[in-house]
């Protein structure tokens, strides 16, 4: 079977957007997400954001989510940052797969998401199929449907540029505060 065709320029897009995250830190918090109570800093944790593939090499893009510990009920947390809550790849990756199998079948989302450039064994897909996720903002970007999260991520490492790197608190929000939706109960803007 053929590898379905996708114009270059999506395909740089999204390796931007995912490539600008390698080695970030997230290290912000305002409360614990369980109690609401005052937290401190534990430690921190080295998490796998995406695989990226280009021609025959692979390269792991990883992020850094500091961990504080809840004075009050005593559980740990992490920092607000761009996954879904009990989710092992990042969600713009989630967003893109999602957004593409709403209008067409998984299994060409998911040979899709190959050709990008992304790599995701296909029992992760199976797994995130049957997982509910809010609503994502998808826009058409040269006939292919993409996430608004990838979009805006693209953008901020074009602006940013090598000697200005990315601010974690920006590309928080251009994925939309995934990981505060473990305590709220509706989009992030009611709640602040």
């Amino acid at each position: 079977m053929r590898p379905p065709r996708i114009p270059p320029m999506v395909i740089d897009i999204i390796q931007t957007a995912v490539s600008a995250l390698d080695g970030m830190e997230f290290t912000h918090i305002l409360s614990c997400p369980h109690c609401g109570g005052t937290v401190q800093g534990f430690d921190r944790k080295k998490k796998k954001f995406a695989v990226l593939k280009d021609h025959t090499e692979e390269r792991i893009i990883t992020v850094r989510v500091k961990r504080f510990y809840c004075r009050n009920c005593g559980k740990l947390c992490y920092a607000d940052e761009p996954f879904y809550p009990n989710t092992r790849i990042g969600s713009p990756i989630i967003d893109i797969f999602k957004s593409l199998s709403a209008t067409i079948p998984a299994s060409r989302a998911a040979r899709i998401i190959d050709t990008l450039g992304i790599v995701v064994d296909r029992t992760t897909w199976k797994y995130y199929t049957r997982r509910t996720f809010p609503e994502i903002p998808v826009m058409d970007v040269f006939g292919i449907r993409l996430p608004l999260s990838i979009v805006r991520l693209s953008d901020l490492a074009i602006q940013s540029g090598e000697s200005n790197p990315v601010d974690p608190a920006d590309v928080i929000e251009a994925c939309g505060y995934p990981s505060r939706r473990r305590v709220m109960s509706g989009p992030p803007w009611k709640n602040e």
